[in-house]
C-alpha cells in the first residue's frame, strides 16, 4: 500500500504546485461574463482590440498629435493636468490608449518590448492620426517610448520619458551602475523584479503568494514616495482605478513586468538618433527626488545619447508630471 499512497501524494503534490503556477483565464472584456466595453476601441490586425480616449482640439485640425502612454497599475484614464488654454493655443490632439492586458484593451499572450511599438503604429493608423506623431511615455510606459525609438523612429515627431523606468539588465548597461540602483529599492522590489527576469514563468505564484511581500508599492509602502509625491497622491483622482486590472492581474500587472524587465534585444544606449536633422526631439525628465528611479541611471543615458535633452526637476519626485507647471513644460518642450 506504500507505493499507492507515495504515488497518490506526490500527485496530489503536483496538481497543487500547477494550480498555484498557472494563472487563471482572463475575463475579457465584452465576452460572455466579462466586463463590458464602454470605450471606443479599434480592432488590430492580430484580432486583438485597443480602448482608447481622445482629448484636445479634433485631430483634423490638430497642430500637434500626441500619444500618451500610461504607466503600471493605470490606464488611458490617467489625467494630465493641461491647460485647455495651452492645448488650443498649441492646437494639440491627445490620443490615450490602454495598454495590451490593461482597462479594456484585450490582453497580448505574446507582449513584448518590441510588440508596445507596433501596437502604438497600428493604433495610430486605425485612427487615421497621420505619418507622424509625438508620444509620451509615463515611468513603466516610457519603455514603449524606447520600443518607438528602436523600431518605429519613421513615425515619430518627437518623444519624451517622464520618470522613465529602468531595466536592471540592459545589455550595454554598466553592470556597477545597475547593481547601484537596484541595491537602492525596497528589498521586496528586488525579489520581485528579479523573478520577472530570471524566472517569469514563476511571477503569477510569486505576485499572489502571501508569505511574502511582493511589491512594496502595492503593499502600501509609503516610504518610496518623496514628499512631493505624497503632496500629489492628495490630488489623484481615483475615477476608473477599477477597471484597470479587471481583466485579471496577470494580464495587465504581471505581463508588463515580464516584457519591460525580461531580456531585451537592445539597450537604450544603443539607439540612434532619430532626427539627425534636428527635425524632432527626444526628451528625459527625472526627478531628483525620485525615490522608485535612481535619477544617476536616466543621466548616465543622456550623457551617452547627447541627442536626448535631459531635465532633472530638482524637487519632483515620481509623480512630478501631475503638476500643471510641470506637465506643461514637458508638453512646451516636445512642441517648441
Amino acid at each position: 500500500m506504500v507505493n499507492p499512497i507515495g504515488a497518490a501524494v506526490v500527485v496530489g503534490l503536483v496538481g497543487c504546485i500547477y494550480k498555484a503556477l498557472k494563472p487563471p483565464r482572463p475575463k475579457i472584456c465584452g465576452s460572455p461574463g466579462g466586463p463590458s466595453v464602454s470605450s471606443p476601441r479599434v480592432k488590430l490586425k492580430d484580432g486583438r482590440h485597443l480602448a482608447y480616449r481622445e482629448f484636445g482640439v479634433p485631430k483634423e485640425e490638430a497642430k500637434h498629435k500626441i500619444i500618451v502612454i500610461h504607466g503600471f497599475n493605470s490606464s488611458k484614464d490617467v489625467c494630465l493636468p493641461v491647460s485647455q488654454e495651452l492645448i488650443e493655443d498649441l492646437g494639440i490632439y491627445f490620443l490615450l490608449y490602454d495598454r495590451a492586458g490593461y482597462g479594456e484593451s484585450d490582453p497580448c499572450p505574446s507582449r513584448s518590448v518590441k510588440s508596445e511599438a507596433y501596437d502604438i503604429q497600428e493604433l495610430a493608423d486605425k485612427l487615421q492620426i497621420g505619418p507622424r506623431f509625438y508620444v509620451i511615455g509615463l515611468s513603466i510606459g516610457a519603455y514603449a517610448v524606447w520600443s518607438c525609438l528602436k523600431y518605429i523612429p519613421h513615425r515619430l515627431a518627437g518623444a519624451s520619458l517622464v520618470v522613465p523606468f529602468l531595466n536592471y539588465w540592459w545589455p550595454s548597461f554598466p553592470a556597477r551602475l545597475s547593481r547601484e540602483a537596484f541595491g537602492r529599492l525596497p528589498r521586496p522590489d528586488q525579489w520581485s523584479y528579479r523573478v520577472a527576469h530570471y524566472a517569469p514563468w514563476l511571477l503569477y505564484w510569486w505576485m499572489t503568494q502571501k508569505w511574502f511581500t511582493s511589491l512594496s508599492i502595492r503593499a502600501g509602502n509609503m516610504a518610496v514616495f518623496s514628499p512631493d509625491d505624497l503632496e500629489i497622491l492628495k490630488t489623484l483622482s481615483s475615477v476608473g482605478e477599477e477597471k484597470i486590472t479587471q481583466q485579471g492581474e496577470y494580464e495587465s500587472l504581471h505581463r508588463d513586468m515580464m516584457a519591460s524587465y525580461g531580456k531585451w534585444e537592445f539597450s537604450p544606449t544603443d539607439i540612434s538618433n532619430p532626427f539627425p536633422n534636428n527635425e524632432g526631439s527626444v526628451h528625459i525628465w527625472q526627478g531628483y527626488e525620485d525615490r522608485l528611479i535612481f535619477y544617476k541611471c536616466n543621466r548616465y543615458i543622456s550623457q551617452k545619447l547627447r541627442w536626448i535633452h535631459y531635465h532633472e526637476v530638482s524637487d519632483g519626485g515620481h509623480f512630478l508630471i501631475f503638476k500643471t507647471d510641470r506637465c506643461e513644460a514637458v508638453i512646451r518642450a516636445l512642441l517648441l
